[in-house]
């Protein structure tokens, strides 16, 4: 029993020996002269390589940021075609949730903006959170003094409409569309029961049923003289059309204009309830039958769920609806690209008695006060110009940079090395005329020549084959130094005699090059890849950064950098290049410090000269 247990312990499986033949005699100790006589080639360059705590460093973080980008576009879904004008040049952070804890308990209503969210509570308080600064000079925070006791408040695409208990109203924040100047007649009025503000324009509803409309009133589509004016109870806005509520349960449509909006649905019972999206119109009646219409896209706000249960209210975000039931149950359905769709367990599990949607987030009030809130918190590394995640396309893009020095450098690699070899081995003629290509090659000046290649093809090419196209012009470009490198070490390597034994008992000339003398120099080929996958990285962010790499919305760490290419995003969107240009320069730097750690290990001899 003990022997054969004695043979299974020395029985080595064969990946065992292909590592100990590759690495040396693994963890068994051995004398300096044992070590010296049996150790590998790779496991010394290992040790020596291990040794130099610098360039492991920068092994280690590269290896995380590669990781980073490979893995990470799995869980940062890329949408080529996605923009959002409502969260432009948003500043990195996560505080689009982050509800003030002094408000639990005393929510009356909630009003939601592209970026921030305000509250009123019963004692008439305001609470803002979120990122409420506009521009340089206009911040939402900054609110009107001596407003007295608050009692509605309702959040606008960039500014804020607020109503006291005396029926005063009050507006601020941008007012480039006269959105915030309230009009005299607006001003006297007395009886104001509900404010709405929206984009670029404001509306407000008195108890007689009357709307009034003030900003602007080119992009908003609202007839002054209605019918149905004096008739109204709820008015709601989308992104550039009105919807009224009146008192005998009808959803209409309060612009003039002939669109989607005015093919509202026949309603089969009394309406109790309307809201809208950007895009899209809803009601729902008393029977708890809900109707969507409007533009309705692919986004998903007309694909609204079964309910078991009866709907007594609606809440409108930028793409989705949020509903509320009579058992205090909450639905959602509509776009989920920041989860604004999803009801989180904590909201399904408690007893919700009021519901507040707007853009991105959601507020359920529980019956004891809580404020729970899902939705979209905010952008870790801010948004660009579109509205994009930085996050995002930082992952996706270091993905795509790194791909094109990958293949880039394994085609310069596989040009040197062929060109090199043939080149140093013949010499004579041979090598006169391969070093000839060489100058060739070496004298084109590389940018100009790929800027104006970028040109004369770019228009023509769609944005896949200006990736390969990119990716040939810098593996086609950048092999004369690696050429010349393997040249001079197979000018030295085919004088040895183990070359000389080769020719001697017969082998051909090309086996002894390809076979016995690149071996030997394949450490010198090893390190100038490493350091020529950098260069590439580089090149395609030049070029991409000058307009003549990968085309956008495809994302690059080059290609993002060039859309801050201007004075306004260097002094005020900060965030835009500031990541962007700091992952390229460390990923760039740790491969460097690779590449000179690894010529180091292989030939240690370098340190001291």
């Amino acid at each position: 029993m003990n022997n054969e247990t004695n043979n299974k312990k020395k029985k080595k499986s064969f990946l065992h020996l292909l590592f100990i033949n590759m690495f040396g005699t693994g963890k068994q100790k051995l004398s300096m002269l044992e070590e010296e006589q049996m150790q590998g080639p790779i496991r010394n360059i290992v040790k020596n390589f291990k040794s130099n705590k610098i360039s492991m460093t920068g092994l280690i973080v590269f290896i995380l940021i590669f990781i980073g980008v490979i893995v990470g576009p799995f869980i940062f879904k890329l949408d080529l075609s996605y923009t959002e004008t409502s969260q432009q040049n948003v500043a990195p952070g996560q505080s689009f949730l982050k509800v003030p804890k002094s408000l639990n308990g005393k929510a009356e209503q909630i009003s939601v903006g592209p970026t921030f969210s305000i509250a009123v509570t019963d004692d008439g308080q305001l609470y803002m959170w979120g990122k409420t600064k506009i521009s340089k000079t206009i911040n939402l925070k900054y609110v009107p003094k001596q407003m007295g006791k608050i009692v509605r408040v309702s959040a606008g695409y960039d500014h804020i409409l607020a109503l006291n208990e005396e029926g005063k109203l009050f507006a601020w924040g941008s007012d480039r569309q006269r959105q915030c100047a309230i009009p005299s007649d607006v001003a006297g009025l007395t009886n104001i029961v509900d404010i709405v503000a929206g984009y670029q324009c404001s509306v407000v509803l008195t108890a007689d049923g009357k709307s009034y409309f003030f900003g602007n009133s080119s992009n908003n589509d609202y007839l002054t003289a209605h019918p149905y004016q004096g008739q109204l109870t709820k008015v709601a806005i989308t992104s550039d059309a009105v919807m009224g509520l009146t008192k005998d349960g009808q959803a209409v449509y309060l612009g003039s204009q002939k669109n989607s909006y005015n093919k509202v649905p026949e309603f089969k019972s009394k309406i109790i309830d309307i809201a809208t999206t950007a895009s899209t119109m809803a009601a729902v009646d008393d029977q708890g039958q809900v109707y969507v219409w409007g533009n309705v896209s692919e986004r998903g706000e007309g694909r609204f769920p079964a309910f078991d249960e009866k709907i007594t209210s609606l809440q409108g975000g930028r793409y989705h609806y949020a509903a509320l039931t009579e058992n205090g149950n909450v639905y959602a359905w509509g776009y989920d690209n920041y989860n604004q769709a999803t009801v989180p367990d904590k909201v399904t599990d408690a007893d919700i008695k009021a519901v507040y949607t707007g853009f991105y987030q959601n507020y359920a009030i529980t019956e004891d006060g809580s404020v729970l809130p899902w939705g979209l918190k905010g952008y870790i590394l801010g948004s660009d110009e579109l509205g994009r995640d930085i996050l995002n396309r930082i992952v996706n893009g270091g993905r795509m940079s790194m791909t094109i020095g990958a293949i880039s450098v394994v085609i310069s690699t596989f040009i040197g090395v062929i060109i090199g070899s043939l080149s140093g081995f013949f010499g004579g003629k041979v090598d006169m005329v391969l070093q000839r290509v060489v100058e060739i090659v070496s004298a084109l000046p590389f940018l100009p020549f790929a800027m104006i290649l970028s040109a004369l093809l770019g228009n023509s090419l769609t944005s896949t084959q200006r990736i390969y196209l990119m990716m040939v012009v810098l593996g086609v470009l950048q092999w004369p130094s690696l050429s010349r490198l393997v040249r001079a070490q197979v000018l030295a390597a085919r004088e040895m005699e183990f070359v000389t034994a080769a020719k001697a008992v017969g082998i051909k000339s090309m086996t002894i090059v390809f076979k016995h003398i690149l071996p030997n120099v394949i450490s010198v080929i090893i390190v100038s890849a490493t350091l020529d996958f950098a260069t590439c990285m580089l090149i395609e962010a030049t070029l991409s950064y000058l307009g003549f790499g990968v085309p956008a919305p495809q994302p690059t760490w080059g290609n993002m950098l060039y859309g801050s290419n201007n004075s306004i995003v260097i002094q005020n969107f900060w965030w835009r290049w500031v990541f962007t240009s700091i992952i390229l320069g460390i990923c760039v730097i740790c491969i460097n410090l690779t590449g000179d750690g690894l010529r180091d290990a292989i030939d240690p001899k370098s340190q001291e000269r």
